[in-house]
């Protein structure tokens, strides 16, 4: 089991950050994540894996003025 902003998701052997971003849906091109607190670079999200009961945070980034 992995937490992903608040919510439980089963966990499974191998699972990605990219893995967690298409179960979740999320689609929004300026994400910042962090698994345990420690950020993961967007070009590393399909080749760092999520480890079981991990605390994930996923932020969407929003500009405006």
């Amino acid at each position: 089991m992995v937490t992903v902003n608040g919510d439980k998701l089963q966990w499974h052997e191998g699972m990605t950050v990219d893995d967690i971003l298409k179960m979740k849906n999320y689609k929004f091109k300026m994400l910042v994540t962090k698994i345990n607190g420690t950020l993961v670079k967007r070009a590393d999200y399909a080749t760092t894996t999520v480890p079981d009961m991990a605390d994930v945070k996923v932020i969407h980034l929003i500009s405006g003025g």
